[in-house]
């Protein structure tokens, strides 16, 4: 999965855009639906926690994705449950 990649990329350099951030996830949900979202969110929460423990320099942003993705889930979950 490509938006895995850019994952991990952003994490190695420690830096996203929230623009970055967004897109793939779009992405994401474009080529897999919201299982697709789901399973980033679950492979960035062990990721994250991982990372934390270990106290990597970039755990932060790992986190920052983790929580971005969350927020993407809840807000696609309203939307539909607004139609």
């Amino acid at each position: 999965m490509r938006a895995l990649d850019t994952i991990a990329e952003s994490i190695r350099i420690g830096y996203v855009h929230p623009t970055k951030v967004l897109n793939t996830l779009i992405e994401v949900e474009n080529e897999g639906g919201l299982g697709a979202v789901r399973r980033i969110e679950r492979h960035l929460s062990l990721g994250a926690t991982a990372l934390r423990d270990r106290q990597h320099p970039n755990s932060d942003t790992a986190q920052q994705w983790l929580n971005s993705t969350r927020a993407y889930l809840i807000t696609q979950a309203e939307r539909k449950q607004a139609v």
